[in-house]
């Protein structure tokens, strides 16, 4: 039986999961801490709760993230500038460093796997990828938003249009 096309995605998603692995085995870093850099890499030094809500984890995740990354050279805190009850979680050196690299390696990999599709289709299989993710994020969404209590309906099954 021919593979579903969701089937392919989150084939591709172990995938991407399981290298992720590979590349970071013995850093230190997990699939967490990268995002969290990723995220400190785009916003610029934040407060832990701006990073708690851009990373969607509790603030006691994200303080286990920040201390583990500290510990590890990878940020530091350092005061905020208006607020003194707060701080700021920032990259250092090192992990500017690491980002870059990473991203390099990131804009490597993207042109390795469009290579792997004829020119002619780039542009449709980008299209489609962009609206699958804009409609999964959708569902995702939706499924997310409690429904209202007084229409009695039930609510729309997961993978409904």
């Amino acid at each position: 039986m021919e593979p579903l096309f969701v089937d392919r995605l989150l084939l591709i998603a172990d995938l991407f999961q399981r290298d992720m692995a590979r590349a970071f085995d013995g850093t230190g870093l997990t699939t967490a801490r990268v995002h969290l850099l990723w995220v400190l890499q785009h916003a610029g030094p934040s407060t832990q709760q701006t990073l708690a809500q851009l990373c969607d984890v509790t603030p006691r995740n994200i303080t286990g993230l920040v201390d583990a990354l500290e510990k590890s050279g990878h940020v530091r805190r350092t005061p905020h500038p208006t607020d003194r009850r707060a701080v700021l979680v920032e990259l250092t050196d090192t992990a500017t460093e690491t980002m870059a690299r990473m991203q390099e390696e990131h804009t490597q990999l993207n042109e390795t796997l469009l290579s792997a599709i004829a020119p002619a289709d780039r542009a449709a299989v980008e299209r489609g990828l962009s609206a699958v993710a804009a409609h999964l994020e959708h569902l995702v969404t939706t499924a997310a938003t409690p429904a209202p209590e007084s229409t009695g309906e039930p609510s729309t099954p997961r993978g409904a249009p």
